[in-house]
């Protein structure tokens, strides 16, 4: 039987699965790599800790399937997947990199993106491209390493240094330099692609001092698209058939080819995904538009996206920042301890506010303390924090993008979380149908390759491959917990200075 490798580079880690052709998954790895926090707001990734986790990831995958009597001549093709939006810069000879990635989350840009807003920029912006003048977008981190980091960006403008987000970064790894290509989903997120003619727009790559020739190729999201060296990528002498942005990646994870079909996703933030054809629908307040999947013929799908900053990685704070908790897996039971959050509310805007506020100067915020306030309590409010933020998008899909969701499809680490779950449905009024294999992020990426690599015939043989975990009913509506909710957002905006 035929197997794919997904390589799904996270924010926190790397992991690799090979899927069969009955899109189950038979082996996987996993590596985390460091994250790194030069000052406050700044938040980087070092280039080689990724690769050295993707190596680490695939080669215990690879392990692992040769435990069972596989062969990694069963391997037909690779999918790659991404953290979307993260600045990659490294030398095209010998792929070092001469700084770090600049990661999605990092808000050093603000005060150029309000400087672009204030000039008269965004209106142009998001006209173009679907989004908005915020940090999280890659084009004002380049503007920024230009204007703060002249010697890194000399070898850009010489043409010794490319430029790419991690999907390129990993093709030019695994190629050992030979392809320097990004896929279209990747593309739409940079502020510098063109939503309507689909490659990369002059005025906009002028207006970020961007040198068109350092950016990549861009390519479809399936197809064959590059090939591995296997001097350098474990042996492996495969085609690259599948490229996509993480959140587009588990939107083909869930089977969301077709017009209406929706996901979110629970890892480090919250996204949620509305497929919307093929034309691109623009909103005016908070969603963006991107593009879902480009196919090999040119044809583009899109998709309007609700965009949450902080959601799984608030968990990972309570572990890591208060030391409430040793393991993410333990908040469940801390919060299932208590009946509520005792009036405490907690905004996780660690990295600034998403949708529907688009607030980078925003902080976190735990309000609503009392001497009797435990950490259960601050459990609680942090489940609660991540359902009404999914809550305020899926409302602004229903009022902004004239899309009402019958039920809502998710995915993610989070995901596992039963009591998270019943928070979600309770608070968007919606069954929530959680989908059996929480990984769909890397299951997309190895549904793209193996259209790309012709395991799968059409989109369409993919059809009835989602299965479903369990779904949660909604109970009662908890209007004044979400009134308190908004109301603490309001308190957590414009903090920054």
């Amino acid at each position: 039987m035929a197997l794919l490798l997904s390589i799904d580079a996270g924010t926190t880690g790397v992991t690799a699965l090979l899927v069969d052709e009955d899109s189950r998954i038979t082996a996987r790895g996993y590596r985390e790599f460091p994250q790194h926090f030069p000052r406050e707001g700044w938040v980087e990734h070092d280039l080689s800790e990724i690769w050295s986790a993707t190596i680490a990831a695939t080669t215990d995958a690879l392990h692992r399937h040769r435990s069972t009597g596989g062969s990694r001549d069963d391997l037909v093709a690779v999918g790659i997947t991404n953290q979307r939006e993260t600045v990659c810069l490294w030398d095209r000879e010998t792929l070092g990199a001469p700084r770090r990635a600049i990661v999605w989350q990092d808000r050093r840009t603000a005060a150029l993106c309000q400087s672009l807003i204030g000039d008269g920029h965004e209106d142009l912006i998001h006209e173009r491209t679907g989004l908005r003048l915020d940090p999280y977008f890659s084009g004002s981190k380049l503007a920024w390493l230009a204007a703060e980091e002249p010697h890194v960006w000399a070898g850009v403008v010489t043409g010794r240094t490319a430029i790419g987000t991690v999907d390129s970064y990993l093709v030019a790894r695994m190629s050992r330099g030979l392809w320097h290509i990004t896929d279209a989903t990747n593309a739409s997120r940079t502020l510098l692609y063109d939503l309507h003619t689909g490659d990369w727009d002059e005025r906009l790559c002028a207006l970020f001092g961007v040198p068109m020739s350092a950016l990549p190729e861009i390519v479809a999201s399936y197809g064959m698209l590059a090939r591995t060296d296997p001097t350098v990528f474990c042996g492996l002498d495969l085609p690259i058939t599948g490229i996509a942005g993480d959140q587009q990646a588990a939107l083909v994870g869930q089977a969301g080819f077709s017009s209406g079909a929706a996901k979110c996703t629970y890892g480090t933030g919250s996204f949620l995904l509305v497929h919307t054809g093929d034309r691109p629908r623009f909103s005016a307040n908070g969603l963006l538009t991107t593009v879902a999947l480009q196919h090999p013929d040119g044809r583009r799908d899109f998709a309007l996206e609700g965009a949450v900053f902080v959601t799984g990685a608030a968990v990972q704070w309570l572990r890591d920042g208060l030391g409430i908790i040793d393991t993410a897996d333990e908040v469940e039971a801390l919060a299932a301890s208590v009946p509520d959050s005792g009036g405490v509310v907690f905004v996780p805007a660690l990295t600034g506010l998403g949708a529907p506020e688009w607030d980078p100067a925003a902080r976190g915020l735990i309000i609503g303390i009392t001497r009797g306030t435990t950490r259960a309590h601050i459990a609680r409010a942090t489940l609660e924090a991540i359902a009404f933020e999914v809550r305020d998008v899926v409302d602004l899909m229903a009022r902004e993008g004239g899309v009402g969701l019958e039920r809502l499809s998710i995915d993610g680490g989070a995901a596992a979380n039963d009591l998270l779950c019943q928070i979600q449905a309770d608070a968007v009024r919606l069954v929530v149908d959680r989908s059996a294999e929480l990984q769909t992020t890397g299951l997309g990426a190895a549904f793209l390759a193996g259209l790309g690599a012709g395991v799968w015939a059409s989109p369409a043989a993919l059809a009835d491959t989602r299965r479903s975990s369990g779904t949660f009913t909604p109970g009662p509506l908890d209007t004044e917990g979400h009134e308190r909710w908004r109301e603490a957002v309001a308190r957590s905006r414009h903090w920054a200075r």
